[in-house]
């Protein structure tokens, strides 16, 4: 009868301490996007559980209270339900002195019970919790809500013994809620696995938050390769640039490309050209627009689209910091990046996958395109420069030249064409 009775009591407090280690990690583990839909479907208990997540110290100090007491509880009741009947069998079955069949039991009966406690009043309750968060804590908020009035007056001493030691030490008492970008991408990747969002709306969303990270100079139209016009130039020479490079809009210098006087819309050209204007373009100076939005190098492709908002223009002549022309940028290459292959599928590739393990790769090709087609997670010092062509010449140290080579993270990175002293093409390989 002794033995069921502290049977009884030991079973008791293992279901005790179940409830009080699936409470605590359902509560921790429940997502507040989940709540927020059950709330909509008019669950009346989820809108409790929610308030109880924004100020938890009630719900914790009930939690403690109840592991601890149920653990002391365990240890004085637990102790002795098997030592008697360890002791009795030892001492009718074996010579061991008295001392060390006591201390065989003790610790015998110890290690028992404390892993029974273990087992199914931790481990197992705490792992359920884990995995059905929601459907727990719908389940057992009312009876903790319950509990916290009736210990109402302990929760208050204790917790009010918390708080001033936190002042004491200047620690902040309740949790700032701030949702970063990578929580939220992190979010949508479990959708898109979990086949919630679709593959489009996943990569899009990837690029809008990569777009704070980028630099302008990662979809810019590089300076060697801006088309512009000189205001010496001829009607034919202007013709000509227009019928090999057929943009919206070009860059009009006065001497050199760092002289910037404004920019021409190739719409306010064609129209002269149509009709046959003799002279049309002989002064170009009569339809250069001189409101040129002008941009530091040192902007992300989010703050660059900020710009065209706030200026309502669609085309930027991008500055370094000694008032050199380094790029061209568009509302149109903001776009791209954005959308991608979604929308302009039949861009120029700068990446070629050549075999399994082999890509070759445009020297202006920017770096973050080039960690996404590698599956590189960081180059070293990558705010340093824009492209793969940057990339070589920061880790040489020099001006690349053909067949240079360098390895990184498991790949061979080789320059197979220059242009004068212009890294074009690299060779990656896998090893």
């Amino acid at each position: 009868m002794f033995f069921i009775t502290k049977f009884m009591i030991i079973l008791t407090l293992i279901i005790l301490s179940s409830f009080f280690s699936m409470a605590e990690i359902a509560l921790a583990a429940t997502k507040k996007s989940k709540l927020r839909v059950l709330i909509e479907e008019n669950q009346v208990n989820a809108l409790k559980i929610l308030k109880l997540q924004e100020t938890p110290g009630d719900y914790f100090t009930v939690i403690q209270i109840g592991l601890n007491a149920v653990a002391i509880l365990g240890g004085i009741v637990g102790e002795g339900i098997l030592s008697p009947y360890i002791t009795n069998l030892l001492k009718d079955y074996t010579n061991i002195g008295v001392a060390t069949i006591e201390t065989i039991s003790f610790l015998f009966s110890f290690i028992f019970v404390t892993s029974f406690f273990i087992e199914f009043a931790d481990l197992i309750p705490k792992r359920l919790a884990m995995a059905y968060p929601e459907k727990i804590s719908l389940k057992l908020v009312n009876i903790m809500i319950v509990l916290m009035k009736i210990f109402k007056p302990v929760i208050w001493i204790f917790n009010g013994i918390a708080n001033t030691v936190f002042k004491i030490f200047k620690l902040p008492i309740t949790k700032k809620e701030v949702i970063t970008s990578e929580e939220i991408i992190a979010v949508f990747n479990e959708g898109a696995e979990a086949g919630v969002v679709l593959e489009r709306e996943h990569y899009l969303i990837e690029n809008v938050f990569e777009l704070e990270h980028r630099w302008v100079s990662s979809a810019m139209t590089a300076r060697d390769n801006i088309i512009y016009f000189l205001l010496t130039e001829t009607e034919e020479e202007i013709k000509e640039k227009i019928a090999e490079n057929p943009h919206s809009k070009f860059l009009v210098c006065e001497r050199e490309i760092d002289s910037i006087y404004g920019y021409v819309d190739a719409k306010d050209i064609l129209p002269r050209i149509l009709k046959g204007e003799k002279s049309g373009l002989q002064n170009i100076r009569e339809i250069t627009k001189k409101s040129l939005l002008i941009i530091p190098n040192t902007l992300t492709l989010s703050e660059v689209l900020d710009r065209f908002n706030e200026s309502r223009e669609d085309f930027a002549i991008i500055l370094n910091e000694y008032a050199h022309v380094v790029g061209l940028i568009t509302l149109s290459d903001v776009i791209s990046t954005l959308m991608g292959d979604i929308v302009y599928p039949s861009q120029e590739e700068y990446i070629i996958k050549r075999g399994e393990n082999s890509w070759l790769i445009d020297g202006l090709t920017p770096i973050e395109d080039v960690k996404k087609a590698l599956n590189i997670e960081r180059f070293p010092e990558e705010d340093s420069y824009g492209t793969v062509a940057g990339f070589m010449m920061y880790m040489l140290k020099s001006i690349p030249k053909k067949a240079a080579t360098l390895v990184f993270e498991g790949y061979t990175f080789e320059v197979v064409d220059v242009d004068n002293f212009k890294v074009d093409q690299l060779l990656v390989t896998k090893h």
